[in-house]
């Protein structure tokens, strides 16, 4: 059985052979690649993610499948919230804000869950809030 890295690294090679564009169990959803700086490493690190367009800004969710704890991004984008995000060919730098506000937050999982009807069973699995965090070009 392969690694979560070794997965994620595969995936992130046929996204960018591809000009974003990946099979398996992500054909024909919003993925982007996010790479940021590691909260304790300080190295530079790059997580396929799913994502909403809302507006001019990214939405992408903390989910981590349910797990009961937040994804390492998620520490590393609170810790450093400049981030840079591949979207189809196109790379720009950007600042993670996380969604504080309950309604807000709710209107932007519900979007996802509309895109990505598998992020519904999230919530359910973990007794964790899951951050929905905000990409904004900078």
């Amino acid at each position: 059985m392969s690694s979560p890295n070794n997965f994620n690294q595969s995936i992130i090679e046929e996204f960018r052979a591809n000009g974003g564009k990946v099979g398996g169990p992500f054909a024909n959803g919003s993925l982007l690649l996010l790479t940021s700086i590691g909260a304790k490493s300080g190295q530079p690190r790059t997580n396929p993610v799913a994502y909403v367009s809302d507006g001019d800004h990214l939405a992408i969710i903390a989910s981590k499948a349910g797990a009961p704890t937040n994804p390492d991004w998620y520490h590393n984008l609170l810790a450093n919230p400049q981030a840079t995000v591949e979207v189809g060919n196109e790379r720009f730098q950007v600042r993670a804000t996380v969604v504080a506000e309950e309604s807000e937050r709710e209107r932007l999982y519900a979007k996802m869950v509309e895109r990505s009807p598998g992020f519904a069973e999230y919530p359910q699995k973990t007794s964790r809030k899951i951050p929905v965090v905000i990409l904004s070009r900078v």
